[in-house]
């Protein structure tokens, strides 16, 4: 075992041992999200490095310390990208953080989420073992898919200590159209154009303006933008506001004084009427919503719908960041959690309050 890998496989041995909880931190970029957590911070950015890339495999793998930036950088050269855009929160954000928490950016509507693109994971369980599951390979998915399962889990399971990776090459065209309409008719409208074999890959709708981004072959993107309609931006500021929305920049975001839900729904759902303002993405399937409603009246109105709600940032957190879940469901991640950690040390009280 790596030298550094064994220092933390230590420090998580002892903290089993002693039941002392342990606080798994890389860059910090997302230590707002979820609850409070509990613990020693464990910092993982030592464990740095791109360990194996090949473009024409279309894989990467890197261990967990190393900067998204670097890992997007690295991409580029080749025209390739992480094809699920993910936000990075500040300068400091990981690749172990980003799968940890599992969150994506305005492509996620075409590409997919971040556990669609994980191929394997090295993990540092509750005892301190290193365990391998997945491949580097797209083919590879014998067995329970744990190295998916890892995604979105905000380490509760272990220290995600190396990551494997599906890129894809960079589209050759883009073109981003904005038009006015209401929310109703944007949301009739996307998922009209989402029955269609047309080259969406982002879209948002907020006071009143539709943007939509198209991405592919230049002849089918110039011909979509025409069926689609509306003002054409300019590369550079739609880029900005693609970069913007993608790192709650854009002006939406930036009102504090409320608090910041992420609404997941079919995107067929009506317009939730609720209070407050929302901005909606992924052709309607996420919707923000800034409101002083308290989480009950935000989670009905969500079940209601057929989806679920989630605290993102800011408001009363007392009734849990993440949606309640099911008996059923409840009694599985207690399982799960038990069998990774069976001492309950590791970013306790990170999902939810109870484990």
């Amino acid at each position: 075992m790596d030298t550094t890998l064994q220092e933390f496989a230590d420090k998580i041995g002892h903290a089993a041992a002693s039941g002392t909880p342990l606080r798994l931190r890389g860059g910090g970029s997302k230590d707002w999200y979820g609850q409070d957590v509990q613990g020693t911070v464990l910092d993982t950015t030592a464990y740095r490095g791109i360990t194996d890339y090949e473009p024409t495999e279309l894989v990467i793998s890197a261990r967990c310390g190393t900067p998204l930036a670097e890992i997007e950088s690295h991409l580029a050269e080749h025209g390739q990208m992480l094809a699920f855009e993910p936000p990075h929160f500040g300068p400091s954000a990981t690749i172990g953080g980003t799968v940890a928490a599992g969150l994506s950016g305005p492509r996620r509507q075409a590409a997919g989420a971040v556990r669609d693109f994980v191929l394997g994971a090295v993990l540092l369980d509750g005892r301190g073992e290193l365990l391998h599951f997945g491949g580097k390979v797209m083919k590879n998915v014998a067995g329970y898919d744990v190295s998916r399962l890892l995604a979105g889990s905000l380490g509760v399971f272990g220290l995600i200590a190396e990551v494997s990776l599906k890129v894809l090459p960079k589209p050759v065209a883009e073109c981003t159209v904005r038009q006015p309409m209401t929310q109703d008719e944007a949301l009739r409208r996307l998922n009209e154009w989402g029955g269609q074999p047309l080259p969406v890959s982002a879209s948002s709708w907020h006071d009143g303006v539709l943007t939509v981004r198209l991405s592919g072959a230049r002849s089918a993107v110039d011909a979509a933008c025409l069926r689609i309609g509306g003002d054409a931006l300019a590369q550079a500021d739609a880029d900005a506001w693609w970069g913007a929305l993608r790192e709650h920049d854009a002006a939406f975001f930036a009102e504090a004084a409320q608090g910041l839900w992420r609404l997941s729904l079919p995107s067929a759902a009506p317009a939730l009427a609720l209070p407050g303002t929302q901005l909606v993405e992924w052709g309607g399937a996420q919707r923000w919503l800034r409101t002083d409603a308290d989480a009950a009246t935000v989670r009905m109105a969500a079940m209601e719908a057929g989806g679920h709600a989630t605290l993102f940032r800011g408001g009363a957190r007392e009734a849990g960041v993440f949606q309640p879940l099911a008996p059923a469901v409840l009694a599985l991640h207690r399982r799960l959690k038990t069998t990774f950690d069976p001492a309950g040390v590791i970013n306790r009280g990170r999902m939810y309050k109870d484990f």
